[in-house]
């Protein structure tokens, strides 16, 4: 009996935090942003001040427990006014067709689509859904891009001027005769956090892109054609190339990729796989360092190559808020020119308002560049199925480890594949 009243001092306080948020005058944002955190704050007590509308941030870190939180919030249907989905597409449509996520069609079509406009468009496609998708969810727009991200390869100048060159390979056969120069005056090659499989699977599917094409990929990814197929053979191969090489860091395929960025900004590796993000990282750790971004070099110069890029972090409205004009509202405000500035100021992210690239340091330009090479799973046509993708993944650091050959890892995620395809036909029966 005696928890009694602390069950009731529970249940009062929680009633005293509904009410709270049901403040007319206040939005609620969620966020896993930790690198942001002081300036959303900040961003937050301007718009009050401009506006008279309280804007509540709150942070939830990491990115895995946030995830959590969201999915349990959906599960009670008590998520914030704002909010952002760290999942695949398949999930966002969930989210969608479910309600907790507010078609913004409409609101970036207003005033002859200004809002539309001011967004760089690699960085909308991936909060969008085209007509006739995949997922079944109604053409539109569904999410606002904070700030744009690609993922490049990045070189560091001194160690490649110590190895006798002044400029960066363009080939793939420059990048592993360079990376033997380097191997000679005493220089690891290259590091990435492949220890993380997402970052594996990126750099596999840029040479991909390259080598076969994005309509030989998803006619893959639909069952027509086998990844014991040549093109993705040559795909593995590459892992094999650079281990043979010895173009890779030792314990590549167990670093995580803060680990892998600790090495780059110590000079310990003259190239790195790693995303725009990176450059605040790299500020933090070594703000000496001198390094450049190019794309990956080229295998196949017969197709470019393609580069994961588009939205870095979004947010979405919740469509069950009754503040969802105050949430768009402040989203518009937050996504204009001069807070975009600060941002982009204040973290080194890329901005996602095209007009704000002025203010972006010149490393941050590098980036930017890569863009019109961008592509991203949450834009293509289709995704492959998740067990595959590990497959694959863990093939990849099978090969580079020097247990399989490329041959062996794409029987066995050709085996997967065509065993998960005979599961979706059963479960469609």
């Amino acid at each position: 009996m005696k928890k009694l009243p602390a069950i009731i001092l529970c249940l009062l306080l929680c009633l005293g935090c509904a009410q709270k948020q049901d403040d007319p005058n206040t939005i609620t944002v969620w966020h896993w942003m930790t690198d942001r955190s002081d300036a959303f704050a900040e961003l937050a007590r301007k718009y009050e001040r401009q506006t008279g509308i309280k804007v509540k941030i709150d942070l939830f870190a990491p990115s895995d427990s946030y995830t959590k939180k969201i999915t349990a919030s959906t599960q009670a249907d008590i998520l914030p006014d704002i909010f952002g989905i760290l999942d695949t597409k398949k999930t966002f449509s969930d989210f969608i067709r479910y309600g907790y996520v507010a078609d913004l069609t409409a609101e970036f079509q207003r005033n002859n689509a200004e809002w539309k406009n001011s967004i760089f468009e690699k960085a909308l496609s991936s909060n969008t859904f085209e007509a006739g998708n995949a997922y079944g969810i109604k053409a539109g727009i569904y999410g606002v891009p904070l700030d744009v991200t690609t993922i490049q390869m990045l070189y560091n100048k001194k160690l490649l001027e110590k190895a006798g060159y002044k400029t960066p390979p363009e080939t793939f056969e420059e990048f592993i005769k360079v990376s033997q120069a380097l191997t000679r005056v005493g220089i690891a090659s290259m590091v990435s956090g492949w220890g993380e499989l997402w970052m594996l699977d990126c750099f596999a599917s840029n040479y991909a892109f390259n080598i076969m094409g994005e309509e030989k990929i998803m006619a893959t990814y639909r069952g027509e054609i086998p990844y014991t197929d040549d093109d993705w053979i040559k795909v593995f191969t590459i892992f094999k190339k650079m281990t043979d090489s010895n173009m890779l860091v030792p314990g590549v395929i167990t670093k995580p990729n803060k680990e892998a960025e600790q090495d780059f900004a110590l000079e310990r590796a003259a190239f790195a796989f790693n995303g725009s993000w990176s450059v605040n990282v790299y500020r933090e750790m070594n703000p000496d360092l001198q390094y450049g971004v190019i794309l990956p070099p080229a295998l196949n110069p017969g197709l470019p190559i393609k580069i994961w890029g588009g939205a870095g972090s979004s947010f979405v409205v919740n469509g069950h808020s009754s503040r969802k004009d105050k949430a768009v509202a402040f989203l518009k405000w937050l996504t204009g020119k001069e807070q975009q500035e600060y941002l982009a100021r204040e973290t080194n992210n890329l901005p996602s308002n095209r007009e704000a690239l002025a203010a972006i340091p010149a490393i941050l330009e590098e980036f930017a560049r890569g863009m019109d090479h961008a592509t991203h799973p949450t834009v293509w046509k289709l995704n492959e199925q998740p067990l595959v993708t590990e497959r694959f993944a863990r093939g990849l650091q099978s090969i580079i480890l020097g247990k399989k050959t490329p041959e062996q890892v794409a029987q066995e995620v050709q085996e997967i594949k065509a065993r998960e395809m005979e599961r979706a036909i059963k479960r469609r029966r």
